[in-house]
């Protein structure tokens, strides 16, 4: 076998783009109108991406497609919710899909919600998580348009997310997409592919026998990559203007109400 015949055949065998599409389970016991117990997530993962830009590129066409695919392929049924459920979504939905989706830093973001003249039930402070309603009154902020709130502090974020290396605020390479009524729909960022920066960070969590199998994937060979996942029923939610997850799940699956 000649080296380009080689080449061909693992170029036949590898993979640039993945996605899942199935049910996913949540450990919390979340009893809010945006949350399920069980709940159904496309999850996708792009080699060769080395850049947020990219990945939100990716997040934001997705968001576009498919829900002009929706409108063109189930227009009674859309019209049906903007009639009775939500009038007016139909306005707010085009507005999202005309405009280029906004980008913030996670700082940034807690300068926001700082100088706003609303009360919030959580103080908004640098290194805690961003709740829900900061999420809303952010999106309302920029104009009721999604934004892409990146770099987020290192505690925040799971262990294999890229380190930003940007010195003592210690940032990670990760993302959330703000959207209108619901707050965080995608979630995702870049992979850490650096070997050595994953077994720091594991050895200072002492998660490094528990995760050998994943220091593994790097030893043996990666390349830069990142991924998002975006829940399905918020996403019908966004785009239907339903205010209750419960209402976009044929049978919703909550705390306590997930007998088989």
């Amino acid at each position: 076998m000649t080296v380009r015949e080689l080449e061909n055949f693992f170029n036949l065998k590898a993979f640039t783009q993945v996605f899942t599409f199935g049910p996913t389970f949540r450990a919390e016991n979340s009893q809010s109108r945006r949350h399920l117990a069980e709940f159904y997530m496309i999850e996708a993962e792009i080699s060769f991406v080395d850049s947020l830009q990219d990945l939100m590129q990716v997040m934001e066409k997705l968001f576009k497609a498919t829900t002009m695919m929706v409108l063109s392929n189930c227009p009674e049924d859309v019209n049906l919710c903007y009639k009775f459920i939500a009038p007016g979504q139909k306005d707010r939905l085009e507005l999202m899909l005309k405009n280029n989706f906004l980008i913030i830093s996670y700082t940034e973001a807690v300068e926001i919600l700082k100088r706003a003249s609303q009360n919030f039930t959580f103080t908004p402070e640098w290194g805690i998580d961003l709740q829900t309603e900061h999420e809303k009154y952010l999106v309302k902020h920029c104009g009721n348009i999604p934004v892409f709130v990146i770099n987020y502090p290192l505690a925040l974020k799971p262990f294999y997310m890229r380190d930003n290396e940007d010195g003592p605020q210690h940032t990670v390479a990760a993302v959330d997409l703000l959207v209108p009524g619901i707050g965080e729909l995608f979630g995702g960022g870049l992979r850490e592919e650096r070997y050595h920066f994953l077994e720091e960070r594991l050895a200072r969590s002492r998660l490094t026998e528990v995760y050998q199998w994943y220091l593994d994937l790097r030893r043996f060979g990666s390349v830069p990559h990142g991924g998002f996942g975006m829940g399905f029923e918020r996403y019908l939610q966004c785009i239907l203007g339903v205010d209750n997850i419960k209402d976009v799940i044929p049978f919703p699956r909550f705390p306590h109400s997930c007998l088989l």
